[in-house]
């Protein structure tokens, strides 16, 4: 089962974050048929976009993460929300390298080192906040960092991991995330910055212990407050033709008389819609 529990550390100055995203991404290993490197890839940033989604305060708020770089991976697009309804794609499903030196997949060549990774936050204003930074290493986590540092001055430290079993799917999955808070003494920021050191290889012990284990056996006895994240995707037939809709009767009619009947295909979920001249008739009728 997917978890997200947070609470406050260090007497209040700091937050923290511990996930459990196997089935998450176990889920998007299944539907788009991942090859480990892109299930690392993809997986890795479907935990920080989890994190992020965490900290959204409406039932109607929204977000989507988009990493570009210059990997074999391609791009990556992650969307989720408030109700921490996750999904993702990455353009290249079964993007492969040799492992690092040390034996781990190169998640940082899949991505890429030259690119930026953008967030659009959709929540009830008028215009939905964006902000961007360039990666820094394609690791994810380092790059997550950075965005918060620049986009949202928000100082904050990642680890996340992903670990793919013999038989391609995923044995352990999860991060852990610390965020300082206004007036946090340096003390604090030390010892943030030492226990950090302890989470390099996440996915090993998500695997081996519970959230609740890592939480206590790190940072004591906390108030925990807990989320379930879950892969889901919202789109519908009435969501997917409503876009059609926006695009115009005439260019819609233009792809019938092509192809004799529109064909969509919704990327995160890799669910296939059909829409006949008939449908299309109904639909501007209505």
């Amino acid at each position: 089962m997917n978890r997200l529990i947070k609470t406050l550390i260090y007497g209040g100055e700091m937050s923290l974050c511990v996930m459990d995203t196997t089935d998450l991404v176990n889920d998007a290993i299944r539907i788009h048929k991942l090859s480990p490197l892109s299930a690392a890839a993809l997986g890795r940033v479907l935990t920080a976009a989890t994190f992020m989604c965490a900290g959204l305060k409406n039932e109607s708020d929204k977000l989507s993460v988009n990493v570009v770089g210059d990997g074999v991976g391609g791009t990556i697009t992650v969307s989720g929300n408030s109700a921490l309804d996750m999904r993702g794609t990455i353009e290249n499903p079964r993007a492969e390298l040799p492992l690092r030196a040390d034996g781990k997949l190169d998640v940082g060549g899949c991505v890429g080192k030259n690119g930026r990774l953008t967030v659009v936050k959709s929540m009830g204003m008028k215009e939905p906040y964006s902000g961007s930074c360039r990666l820094v290493s394609g690791e994810i986590a380092e790059d997550f960092a950075a965005y918060y540092l620049y986009s949202e001055q928000q100082p904050s430290a990642f680890a996340l991991g992903v670990k793919i079993g013999r038989d391609y799917t995923c044995i352990g999955a999860g991060g852990v995330v610390i965020q300082t808070l206004p007036g946090a003494s340096d003390a604090s920021v030390e010892k943030a910055e030492e226990v950090m050191r302890k989470f390099s290889s996440i996915s090993t012990l998500i695997r081996e212990k519970s959230i609740e284990e890592i939480i206590e056996e790190n940072f004591g006895e906390c108030t925990l407050e807990e989320y379930t994240p879950k892969y889901r995707c919202l789109c519908s037939r009435e969501y997917i033709g409503d876009i059609l809709k926006s695009m115009g009767r005439a260019e819609l009619e233009e792809i019938l008389t092509q192809q004799g009947k529109i064909a969509v295909n919704c990327e995160f979920c890799e669910k296939n819609y059909e829409f006949t001249r008939k449908d299309i008739e109904k639909m501007f009728r209505e």
